[in-house]
């Protein structure tokens, strides 16, 4: 005994430690694919709106700046899947701690974006510049120290020569410097100010990545959530199915000690291939799932059989079940309860021929299923309501259905009733 009890412990842990792994290692992880999306659609936006703003502004050479601009926004995308390739590491941690990481991660990103910027479009801004001072009549170049200048002509008359003079030669033009050759200090302050705006378009993307974790997080909860609530209505439904068992054996077990006292053992061998047959197609079910009507009328038929043998004369069965019914799927066992029930007050408590019902029907979009008797109903001083039986039928139909199914049992004119209403249930 003490040995059986050890495997038995042992059995009943095995897959609590199977599953339960599975329930608290599960680390949400945000899809490659919805990141790439929305840094493409980030880079996209900005790609959109600085193109759009330099045709209102009505910058020059359009073309040269449309593709470096293409470059500069590629690169940025770049860098931002870098960003989110560290930033993921810190996925499991606290969100204070994600939000420090992100602050500190995008400046040396947002300065690499900044340093690609200036690479590619430093050839540019010269002839930039250039084309907008010949627009004004004006010419800008940069000498060999790298000072920008403004060449100013002299003062000149209508045809060309100094006033007061005859025939005197143009006077050189005059050079401004307008920008001097720019030195470190200027470079990083240039770059630190593209930088800036690159940062703040980053930490707006970081904010929308760290909302999408987020919400991945509260989805892998809500899975774990419903998982364990899945697991707690199958240990339900598991031991109420479990129920029905032991207390139908210990009434045939009763049964088949009374036929072989009294020295009927060819009833009492032919009761055991009933009791076979019956366990043989009850257990190979899954005791939380469900199985079609068809299956589970002919298990109570085995039943029937088996207390057919206790009582040849009394017990007389009626099954009515339209074949367009048969393939619904109900909870396995039941009926199990409700055609027991109907052995124990009507059969056994007569001396009359006793006929069991068992009939399916459609009513309102509904499976209406009725196990009834003939018998002479409840015992005297019995109350009624809802016996061990009835109250594992009332409480399995409530854990698999919820307030979708309903039953309802009394006497009537012709014996026991009881009706079970149920939804129409067409893939278990």
């Amino acid at each position: 005994m003490a040995a059986l009890a050890k495997r038995a412990c042992v059995g009943q842990k095995k897959p609590v430690l199977n599953s339960e792994p599975q329930m608290n290692n599960e680390s949400p992880r945000v899809s490659a694919k919805v990141v790439l999306f929305s840094i493409l659609g980030l880079w996209t936006a900005y790609f959109i709106l600085i193109t759009a703003r330099g045709v209102v502004v009505g910058l020059e050479l359009q073309d040269e700046l449309l593709w470096r601009r293409l470059v500069v926004c590629v690169a940025g995308g770049g860098v931002t899947v870098l960003l989110w390739l560290f930033l993921r590491l810190f996925d499991q941690r606290s969100l204070a701690l994600k939000v420090g990481i992100a602050l500190v991660a995008a400046l040396p990103a947002s300065l690499a974006i900044a340093q690609i910027n200036t690479m590619v479009f430093a050839p540019i801004e010269d002839q930039v510049r250039q084309k907008i001072g010949e627009q004004r009549g004006l010419n800008i170049r940069r000498d060999e120290s790298g000072n920008l200048l403004l060449d100013v002509p002299s003062q000149m008359t209508g045809d060309g020569s100094k006033p007061g003079a005859d025939n005197a030669p143009p006077a050189p033009s005059a050079s401004i410097v307008i920008e001097p050759a720019p030195t470190l200090a200027d470079y990083w302050r240039r770059l630190t100010d593209l930088a800036l705006s690159r940062y703040f378009l980053l930490l707006a993307w970081a904010a929308l990545y760290l909302a999408i974790v987020a919400g991945a997080r509260a989805r892998a909860a809500e899975r774990r959530g419903e998982r364990f609530r899945s697991a707690a209505k199958a240990a339900e439904l598991r031991s109420l199915r479990y129920q029905v068992n032991p207390h139908f054996l210990f009434n045939t077990l009763n049964s088949l000690s009374a036929l072989v006292m009294t020295g009927k053992e060819d009833r009492a061998e032919e009761m055991i291939q009933s009791i076979s047959r019956f366990y043989r197609h009850s257990l190979a079910d899954d005791s939380t799932g469900d199985v079609s009507l068809d299956d589970e009328i002919d298990l109570q038929e085995h039943y029937l059989e088996i207390e057919a043998v206790r009582f040849p004369d009394r017990l007389k069965v009626h099954v009515d079940l339209p074949p367009e019914l048969g393939q619904l799927k109900v909870p396995g066992m039941i009926l199990q309860p409700l055609v027991e029930n109907s052995v124990k007050y009507g059969v056994s408590a007569s001396n009359r021929p006793v006929t069991i019902s068992i009939v399916a029907r459609e009513e309102y979009g509904r499976l209406v299923l009725r196990v009834s008797d003939d018998g002479p109903g409840l015992p005297s001083g019995h109350t009624g309501g809802f016996g061990i039986g009835l109250a594992n039928v009332r409480d399995r139909l409530e854990a698999r259905f919820g307030r979708e199914a309903t039953i309802a049992s009394g006497t009537g004119i012709g014996g026991y009733e009881t009706e079970l209403r149920l939804p129409m249930v067409r893939h278990g």
